[in-house]
This record gives C-alpha cells, sequence and structure tokens, in this order.
C-alpha cells in the first residue's frame, strides 16, 4: 500500500503515524512533509505543482492520496487528481470553496438556514467605518480568503476596528485574501470544533474538541494556526449535540446535495456554543491542525478503512477510546509574527509517545527547529486533568532557545 499525503506539519505526522499504527507494511510519501515525516516516510524534495503531484502519483502507482493542508485543495488538486481517475480524500475545488472563500460560505449558511451569526460584507474601507459608526461593539473582522488561519480579528471598540480595517483594506496585510471583509456580530460563549467524514451520502462527526487559536493565555492576543487543543470538549453536552445536529449539520448536508456540493472528505464546523443555542462559526474542509493530533490517539478505529469506507460510500462507525486527550504546542517566540529558526532542540529522543514533529527537521542527528509551531506534545488520561499533567509534563522534557507555551490548554 502507497499513500501520499500532502502538508508540512503536525497533522501530517499525525496521519501518517496513525495509518502506520494500523497498517505497519504501508509506504509513506509526503509532500513537503518536515523532519518527523521522514522519519516514518519519504519527504518530497523538489518542488511540485498539483499536476506535478499527479503525475508523481500516476507514475509511481500511489494507492491514496490524503490531502491534509487547505492550501492543495484551494488549488484545485482533488479535480486534477480525480480527471487522472487517482484516489484521492478531499473536496474538489468548488466544495472547498467552503473554507477558502467566507463570504461564498455565509451566503450558503444563509441560505440553507445553518444557524450562524449576523454579518455585513464590505470591500470599502469608509463604508465598513461607517458601518460601524452605528454598530454597537463587539465585532469579528474577518477577511474573506482565509489568510493561514490569521484573518480574524476580534475588535471590542471604534479605535480597534479601524486599525483591523486599515491593516486589511488599506495596507493589505493579507493580501487578496483582504480584498473584502465580513463584520461579523461577536458572540460570547465558548468555541467547539467538530470534525466529521463526508461519503457523499452522511456527515459522520468525530468526537468534539475545544481549541485554543489565541497566542495568549485567556485567549488574548493574535489568532494562530491553534496552540493546543483538549479532547473532548466538556461543553458539549447532549442537548448541545442535539442543537448541533438540527440547526448546523443536517441543513448544511441539504445544502450541499442541493448545490452539488458533494465529495469525499474531512469537513471541519468552528462553532461557538452560547446561552442561545450553538452557531456555525466557519466551515473547514479538512482536518484541523492541532485536533487532529488531539483526535487520533483517542481513536480505536482502522482510519484507513474510515477513508475506504467513505470513498465507497458506506456507513462509517467509529470506535473511540474512553479517555481525555490534551495537545500543547511548543512554539518559536515571536510566532505568529517574526520569529528565528535554526535553534537546537534537547529532549525529542526520550520523548513517549504520542508526540509530533509540526515544524523541525533532523541534521547530523540533532533536531533543530524550522517553524513557528514546533512540537505537539499529547497528554492521554481518565480525566481531562491527568491528560493535562501527561502534556505539560512532557514540555518540562523538551527545551529550545526562546521557546513559548501557553500554560492554561485545559483550563
Amino acid at each position: 500500500m502507497k499513500v501520499l499525503i500532502l502538508g508540512s506539519g503536525g497533522r501530517e505526522h499525525a496521519i501518517g503515524k496513525k495509518l502506520l499504527k494500523d497498517f505497519h507494511s504501508m509506504d509513506l510519501y509526503f509532500y513537503p512533509g518536515n523532519g518527523g515525516t521522514d522519519q516514518i516516510g519519504k519527504n518530497l524534495e523538489k518542488i511540485y505543482t498539483p499536476l506535478e503531484l499527479c503525475l508523481f502519483a500516476k507514475k509511481n502507482a500511489i494507492d491514496l492520496t490524503i490531502v491534509g493542508s487547505e492550501v492543495f485543495l484551494l488549488e484545485g488538486i482533488v479535480d486534477i487528481f480525480n480527471n487522472f481517475k487517482l484516489k484521492i480524500i478531499g473536496p474538489h475545488y468548488l466544495a472547498a470553496r467552503l473554507e477558502g472563500d467566507r463570504i461564498f460560505a455565509k451566503s450558503f449558511m444563509k441560505k440553507y438556514g445553518v444557524r450562524t451569526p449576523k454579518y455585513k460584507i464590505f470591500s470599502c474601507y469608509q463604508k465598513a467605518m461607517d458601518y460601524l459608526e452605528n454598530t454597537t461593539y463587539s465585532v469579528a473582522i474577518k477577511t474573506n480568503g482565509i489568510a493561514s488561519g490569521k484573518g480574524v480579528i476580534l475588535v471590542n471598540n471604534k479605535n480597534e476596528a479601524k486599525k483591523a480595517l486599515n491593516s486589511i483594506l488599506i495596507d493589505k496585510k493579507f493580501g487578496k485574501s483582504g480584498n473584502q471583509v465580513i463584520i461579523e456580530e461577536l458572540l460570547k460563549g465558548n468555541e467547539a470544533s467538530i470534525i466529521s467524514i463526508f461519503n457523499g451520502k452522511n456527515i459522520i462527526p468525530f468526537l468534539s474538541a475545544k481549541d485554543y487559536k489565541k497566542i495568549g493565555e485567556k485567549e488574548i492576543g493574535l489568532n494562530t494556526g491553534g496552540m493546543g487543543t483538549i479532547v473532548p470538549n466538556p461543553y458539549m453536552t447532549s442537548d448541545v449535540w442535539i442543537d448541533f445536529q438540527k440547526n448546523i449539520l443536517e441543513p448544511t448536508l441539504e445544502g450541499l446535495f442541493l448545490e452539488k456540493l458533494t465529495f469525499f472528505g474531512f469537513i471541519y464546523f468552528g462553532l461557538m456554543i452560547t446561552s442561545n443555542g450553538i452557531y456555525l462559526l466557519e466551515y473547514n474542509t479538512r482536518l484541523g491542525d492541532p485536533e487532529t493530533q488531539t483526535l487520533f490517539p483517542l481513536m480505536k478505529s482502522n482510519l484507513l478503512n474510515i477513508i475506504q469506507s467513505s470513498i465507497d460510500q458506506e456507513y462509517i462507525y467509529i470506535y473511540w477510546k474512553k479517555l481525555y486527550s490534551c495537545c500543547v504546542v511548543l512554539s518559536s517566540k515571536g510566532y505568529p509574527k517574526k520569529y528565528e529558526i535554526g535553534k537546537i532542540i534537547k529532549g525529542i529522543n526520550s520523548l513517549k509517545e504520542p508526540f509530533y514533529i509540526a515544524g523541525a527537521k533532523k541534521e547530523k542527528e540533532k533536531w533543530i527547529t524550522s517553524s513557528g509551531r514546533v512540537l505537539n506534545l499529547i497528554g492521554i488520561g481518565e480525566s481531562i486533568e491527568k491528560a493535562r499533567k501527561i502534556a505539560y509534563n512532557k514540555v518540562d522534557q523538551i527545551y529550545f532557545e526562546n521557546f513559548y507555551f501557553r500554560k492554561d490548554i485545559g483550563f
């Protein structure tokens, strides 16, 4: 069995480790991969376009390609692979717009009655500011494009709003992603992430997760790709699950059918649980990071079988361990802005599983930092408290110059 995994973070390392745990005799290829994926498979070193990746898969008889990063989805890689009749898990380009085009996604939600915060769309700085003059704060200002997961700015007053709009629409901090903005009602509550798999007929949710997106403790500061996660989310009670099914999942499924956006792959619901019910903040059309790293150690079912059942449009039942999982992300100080790489990491070789490499490489038997998010350290326990303690004990085993982590994951 030959599998190609597209992406370069801890999520892709987690996908590879899970597949190998289920099937020991599998050949894994990663593009572009990282130092961790290089230990369990082969990283493709030259630069490939989506078409060249397709030709590589054809030439090397790749049995399955798994798209980790949304970047490839928004380049239409699934459409290219499908044209060559190659097996790939992920949405075609039009469906991937549910993640890559926030205005398209919000219009979809509104059309099919998916409960979502109220919003307005602007491409003109002055019109946006005029609207905010008559708005009671707080609001979320979002770029239309996803901007590597960092295009959401929460503002609490006029000065913050002006600064945010100026950086997006005038300074073009986020490039084309910021050609239009969504100004959205800012809801108060608890966030939840529900990664699911779609088999073209049904959406089957995974366990709930709580993601810690901000760089600072108590959820302050800039948005990141994620600084930690706990699974399951303690706020996803049985009543909230019922609300999610009725007001988010079911109308989403109806819309996917009616808009002809069905696909075989993952769909992720970014949610806010409020006193007035659960709301959908965003869709992602792939596995989340670092939610995946937190979920997979609890998954008893065979991942490859789950993916194959999706492609075959068979019903999927996923078995989970009755345990809790906590992921703490170690990052380079300065992330998500400017940070230094090339720092020697001590302690990786003594770490017990599960853990994942996110942004590090191995040079002459030494581990070196190579990105903003460096390591994902996982604790598994019979309670969130025990899982958290194990994760932070792993943190204590690692050191590199100018490393940073949040101390409140799990609270």
